[in-house]
């Protein structure tokens, strides 16, 4: 279950995560010895998929490259979401499939493999360990999940129903508790509002 206090990413801090994964780092916890952290495209690919599909960390690692369907002119993902139990039937954007075929051709794996062999515990601690190293608080696999609400929401219009249909919440009160928009929205409302004479 996700911590409640865990934070959606800006960006800029999305950003940072991905790209320090990749490279690899040297890194001395406080009262411990340097370690180097190798590169991991691994971990950081699963955390790019969770960001711009919208997925739970632990439906990303389920995947298989044959889970995503050409569809006509579109490539299609059917699952059933661990977690809920539901079934997604939603498409997946042309570039994602490339990135993710591109991938899997990189490191040999098959169609029928799952495409990520590791478990969710070892990405947490890969992502743990890579936001220390950053100075960030705050931050688990599901601020990937929240990072993709919050980057739907304000590119399309502020339009939670569309985030609460992506992200399969009951009512759009818990997606607006999930991302956290509701004292925003307060605070845009007042500041709007302001009629002094």
């Amino acid at each position: 279950m996700p911590n409640k206090k865990t934070l959606a990413l800006t960006e800029e801090n999305y950003k940072k995560i991905i790209e320090t994964m990749k490279t690899g780092f040297i890194y001395k916890a406080p009262e411990e010895h340097e370690k180097k952290f190798n590169p991991n495209d691994k971990v950081a690919t699963a955390l790019v998929l969770e960001a711009n599909l919208g997925l739970r960390i632990s439906d990303i690692l389920k995947l298989r490259l044959n889970d995503i369907v050409k569809d006509g002119d579109r490539y299609r993902l059917d699952i059933t979401e661990q977690k809920t139990g539901k079934t997604r039937n939603f498409t997946v954007p042309g570039e994602i499939y490339r990135y993710l075929e591109n991938y899997t051709l990189k490191h040999n794996i098959k169609p029928t493999a799952r495409i990520f062999d590791v478990t969710e515990r070892a990405v947490q601690k890969q992502l743990k360990i890579t936001a220390d190293y950053l100075g960030l608080d705050g931050i688990g696999t599901h601020s990937f999940r929240k990072f993709f609400a919050t980057q739907v929401y304000t590119n399309n219009g502020y339009n939670i129903e569309l985030v609460r249909t992506l992200l399969q919440h009951s009512n759009s009160a818990i997606t607006q508790r999930y991302i956290g928009i509701q004292q925003k929205d307060v605070e845009d409302a007042l500041n709007k509002h302001i009629q002094l004479i």
